[in-house]
């Protein structure tokens, strides 16, 4: 499962993750304030946490930022667009899943 931060629509992202092997995510906008402060969803099982900067504030970032360390949940911090989620994501060693596959170990 990946959690998704910011943004009020995904657009191609949900096609991007899927892609990349994560078949479910849960989504929070960021703006409204008791969810700026506290998670609101369950952290349990979660594979990553992704944050798009372009829709929330410094706080939120540093918050979010803060529990995913605490819970050991690998964090990504990139703009909301396909390009840039997938170009971190590729830095952070989440390979589409079809690469992975052409690889020998």
């Amino acid at each position: 499962m990946v959690i998704l931060v910011g943004a009020d629509r995904l657009g191609n992202i949900e096609t991007l993750l899927k892609d990349r092997g994560f078949a479910s995510f849960k989504h929070i906008t960021g703006r409204q304030p008791k969810t700026q402060k506290c998670l609101p969803v369950s952290t349990s099982g979660a594979e990553l946490m992704i944050l798009f900067t372009d829709f929330v504030g410094h706080n939120v970032m540093r918050n979010f930022r803060k529990h995913a360390k605490e819970q050991h949940i690998p964090f990504i911090a990139c703009k909301r667009s396909v390009c840039d989620l997938s170009s971190c994501l590729d830095k952070n060693g989440f390979l589409p899943k079809k690469l992975c596959a052409t690889y020998q170990y």
